[in-house]
């Protein structure tokens, strides 16, 4: 009966019935919804910060009633390798980064990824960074934004496999941006308008399954 109500619950906030709505901004115009956009590179001169400015910007135009949207960069958290023997003088440091990266990452209803891909699959920091979490994540919704030869598209796949096992529902549309195409130089970020369409769409899908999620924690 538990699991028949969720899935009703869930089932009315995403496609709605005469008795449910899915605004996100209550009577006093308050806050009700926060968006996590994750920079998900490490890497000195990484791409992944521009990318992580531009769809934070086109998120922002958007004027989404009662969402907030926030840049969260895991090169400011310091995190040791999961499971990693370390020194005794770097153990609080540790622990302290690993305790600021679970807050922020509960303390949001939705995420948005950033990330290149790297043989075929997501960076290693961010596959760390994310070994650290799982209740904070979890009945939460995500959506990606790649870019490499063909797009972060193989990224987004295998953080698909790695969400799933955190609980996290993964929304169809993604934006993929090529270094071909989209940056100079592989570095500097030109991204063609067109891509513009599946941002739209990426952050509908997101809007709607992180509210819908949200009613069931």
């Amino acid at each position: 009966m538990e699991n028949t109500s969720i899935i009703s619950r869930i089932s009315n906030a995403l496609f709605g019935n005469k008795n449910t709505t899915t605004i996100t901004i209550d009577e006093k115009g308050k806050t009700t919804m926060k968006i996590g956009i994750i920079s998900g590179s490490v890497r000195e001169g990484r791409n992944s910060a521009a990318v992580s400015e531009w769809i934070h910007e086109f998120a922002e135009k958007r004027n989404d009633g009662g969402i907030e949207y926030e840049i969260v960069a895991l090169a400011n958290y310091d995190l040791p390798l999961l499971g990693a023997k370390l020194p005794e003088e770097r153990q609080a440091a540790a622990g302290a980064a690993i305790q600021a990266w679970s807050e922020k990452m509960a303390s949001f209803d939705g995420y948005v990824f950033v990330t290149p891909e790297y043989n075929h699959a997501v960076g290693g920091a961010l596959k760390n960074a994310l070994d650290f979490l799982k209740p904070e994540v979890a009945d939460k919704a995500a959506g990606f934004v790649g870019y490499g030869s063909l797009g972060g598209a193989r990224a987004h796949e295998n953080m698909r496999v790695i969400l799933g096992e955190l609980s996290v529902a993964t929304v169809h549309t993604t934006v993929n941006f090529s270094l071909m195409t989209d940056f100079e130089n592989m570095s500097n970020f030109v991204p063609n308008d067109y891509h513009a369409g599946n941002a739209t769409a990426m952050f509908n899908e997101l809007i709607k399954w992180s509210g819908a999620l949200k009613t069931i924690r």
